[in-house]
């Protein structure tokens, strides 16, 4: 990867930031995202309790995580970057250690708050935060780039747990991932995390001046009151088309794993769920690199949410017995699902201002992720009327998701 230079010597210290953040996605959605599904299965099976308790442990996990994430701004003023995300790794890993350790409900429910205090540091809102003061012009790339951090994982995480817990319990699994994830946000918090381009000396995207860059259009909405965003057109829009699209995102995965497992078997329907995970890799990375600097996002948005409807509809013509429509249909839908938490960020980038932008992306993320904590349950019971209510919910949704990018292009 090359990199420019603020000047003959000095490389630019942005793509450090981007290699460090895509580290701490890679911990954050593989400890806080991917493993909660884990963790209720080793708890159900431990304690016996049944799976509507330990589900809605759970969902409290990701509604406590909805709550933190709209007050990170505060937070990041109140402290700094570097501490912030440090604290958050030291409470998701005691929070997940309380997973492991629960021998009461309310026990469990304790780990969750302070788990879903802790990931969201780690999280979504996280990565714009860190990412944002380094690049400009380059941002969809640098934020594709951070963000397939999470993509991958989940691409480690989901067998790592599996492996740890058959070889050393789910306690002692959860101790190993918990301090090796501190001592790592640790030591990337405090060489580079607190770093900042004033004090490098250096310049958004590395131009090799001092003069911040503005994005490729001017931003469309002027900074004013809090209050004045939930009267804002392109902010309601956006924040509608986020929770949509991840609603349905978070909702068919919940389920397609166990609904395609009768016909291709647990290895090989892993296999089938793993190739989503590489689609969405080369679905985010191909828009950040290659996404105009002048392009109309709330289009590419739209475009990438068609795509997934397509890979929805494939899933339900396959009927469950056709392979082929099935691998199709994970692929097509795949490739928009990293997009959709790194494409809405970027729209705020150039429809607000830079003040604006600090308080729009958290907003968004956690009105989403209050929204996606549900949508498990949801599709759960959808999915006792019929399998195909299931693609069909989340094409609508993902359908809504598009009207609502495309209603907020005009304000």
């Amino acid at each position: 990867m090359t990199s420019p230079l603020t000047s003959a010597t000095v490389p630019f210290f942005g793509w450090y930031v981007v290699a460090a953040t895509f580290v701490l996605a890679t911990f954050g959605w593989g400890v806080g995202f991917y493993g909660p599904p884990i963790y209720l299965q080793m708890v159900v099976q431990r304690t016996g309790w049944s799976v509507a308790l330990v589900s809605s442990a759970v969902t409290l996990h990701f509604i406590v995580g909805a709550v933190v994430v709209a007050n990170l701004p505060r937070l990041y003023r109140l402290w700094n970057i570097s501490i912030i995300t440090v604290a958050g790794a030291v409470l998701l890993a005691t929070g997940v250690v309380g997973w492991s350790l629960a021998f009461q409900p309310w026990h469990l429910f304790a780990a969750a708050l302070l788990s879903g205090t802790g990931w969201v540091a780690l999280g979504a809102a996280a990565v714009n935060a860190i990412i944002s003061p380094w690049f400009v012009r380059r941002r969809p790339a640098a934020l594709s780039m951070a963000y397939n951090g999470a993509s991958v994982g989940g691409v480690i995480f989901s067998p790592l747990w599996v492996i740890l817990i058959v070889s050393s319990g789910f306690a002692q699994a959860t101790i190993i991932v918990g301090i090796s994830m501190i001592l790592t946000i640790g030591a990337l918090s405090v060489l580079v995390f607190s770093k900042s381009p004033e004090v490098m000396g250096q310049s958004p995207d590395g131009t090799g001046s001092h003069v911040v860059i503005s994005p490729t259009s001017a931003p469309l909405v002027s900074s004013g009151p809090r209050s004045y965003l939930w009267r804002n057109r392109r902010f309601l829009t956006l924040a509608i088309a986020m929770a949509a699209g991840l609603f349905a995102q978070i909702g068919l995965l919940s389920q397609l794993f166990s609904m395609v497992v009768p016909l291709f078997g647990p290895q090989t329907a892993g296999l089938v769920m793993g190739g989503a995970t590489v689609a969405a890799i080369a679905g985010r990375s191909s828009i950040g690199w290659l996404m105009p600097a002048a392009a109309d996002r709330r289009l590419v948005a739209s475009a990438s949410y068609s795509i997934q409807i397509l890979g929805s509809l494939t899933l339900l013509l396959a009927c469950g017995d056709n392979a082929a429509k099935i691998i199709i249909g994970v692929l097509l839908f795949g490739l928009g699902i990293g997009n959709a938490t790194s494409l809405p960020p970027l729209i705020a980038q150039v429809e607000f201002d830079k003040a604006d932008v600090t308080r729009v992306v958290p907003l968004i993320v956690a009105l989403s992720q209050g929204t996606y904590a549900l949508a498990p349950a949801v599709f759960g019971l959808v999915r006792t009327i019929s399998d195909p209510a299931v693609f069909i919910l989340a094409a609508t949704m993902q359908c809504f998701a598009v009207l609502a990018f495309l209603h907020g292009r005009h304000q």
